[in-house]
């Protein structure tokens, strides 16, 4: 396994309410492991839930994890995780996570606190605040969102794309195998 820092991390912004077995959580464990597979380390919240899964696929897939977690929960990050990095605020924790998505960012379906996290690394993207990176979503749970945004500021849907399956992730996240 390599370390966290010795490749590009894809950040994996989910929820912690799916468990092992529910669909989301299996999708979620899936795509870490294709990320991995690709040459990527993964990155994401470091709780449970979708979050525990990407970390989990992408450890058993032979790669390195980072999680991200805030200092105002009480809950310890997942197993599944090599490296932690505890932030302060809700506000450290975004910007950590989106510091880290050097590879760029991959949206499983979530509730407010993804939202958040897609919300603000979309906005960056589209301002030229960052370099342009792969945002992808995962699965049709934000397709109503992309669809609305995209309606109002159409130049914002070039920078996400909305992806159906796990095996189309290649399609964004370029091989970095062999580099």
């Amino acid at each position: 396994m390599m370390a966290p820092s010795a490749r590009p991390a894809v950040c994996v912004f989910g929820s912690g309410d799916a468990r092992p077995g529910d669909a989301a959580y299996e999708q979620a464990r899936a795509a870490g492991a294709a990320l991995v597979r690709l040459g990527y380390a993964v990155a994401n919240g470091g709780y449970g839930g979708t979050m525990e899964a990407s970390a989990l696929g992408a450890r058993r897939a032979g790669g390195a994890t980072i999680g991200v977690s805030c200092s105002l929960w009480k809950s310890a990050p997942n197993a599944a995780i090599d490296e932690v990095i505890v932030t302060g605020s809700l506000d450290e924790r975004v910007a950590k996570l989106v510091e880290l998505g050097s590879g760029g960012y991959l949206a499983l379906a979530g509730a407010t606190g993804t939202l958040a996290e897609l919300a603000w690394v979309w906005e960056l993207v589209c301002k030229g605040f960052i370099p342009p990176r792969p945002i992808v979503c995962l699965g049709s749970f934000w397709r109503p969102l992309v669809e609305m945004m995209t309606s109002q500021r159409p130049a914002a849907g070039r920078a996400v794309a909305l992806v159906e399956d796990i095996d189309e992730l290649r399609r964004h996240f370029p091989s970095r195998v062999g580099l």
